[in-house]
């Protein structure tokens, strides 16, 4: 079951998360103080699903490396975590609710903009981790499909 769940829950996690960043850059790039408004309240509203998301990724992924102990690419994936979920929960979490109180209240102020750019690096950081992640997890499936392979019917 983890299996079948792992994947996709991961991969919403990092789409949301990409479009969290993607559109913070654009509504910042077209200066609309309404358009930033709207996009950090969304972001909030979004992380209602994607922090079970996220969890669900965490977890299935745990106890499907229980087993992996000497798979390099399962290794890679075991250390980025804590890297991941402390850069998520240390950071990108209060960041994304400092930004959208900041701009409920129509502050722009050097404090918004400040906590903005290590928001915005702290995200990419965290796409990028989590891109090497969905690599690695794809390598592995690779791996695994084609060692269970062997040409013939398998009993049931």
């Amino acid at each position: 079951m983890f299996r079948q769940l792992h994947a996709p829950a991961g991969v919403v996690g990092f789409l949301m998360i990409l479009s969290f960043w993607s559109s913070t850059v654009i509504s910042e790039l077209s200066g609309s103080t309404e358009a930033i408004v709207m996009i950090k309240s969304a972001i909030l509203w979004g992380m209602i699903a994607l922090m079970p998301s996220l969890a669900l990724a965490g977890a299935s992924g745990m106890a499907i490396g229980r087993r992996r102990r000497r798979d390099a690419p399962a290794l890679a994936k075991k250390k980025r975590m804590p890297f991941i979920a402390a850069n998520g929960v240390l950071v990108l979490i209060p960041s994304a609710i400092f930004l959208a109180s900041k701009a409920s209240a129509g502050v722009f102020d050097g404090w918004f903009y400040a906590v903005q750019a290590i928001e915005l690096v702290a995200g990419a950081v965290n796409l990028g981790l989590m891109g090497l992640n969905i690599r690695d997890g794809f390598e592995m499936s690779r791996k695994r499909r084609h060692a269970g392979f062997s040409g013939a019917a398998t009993p049931k």
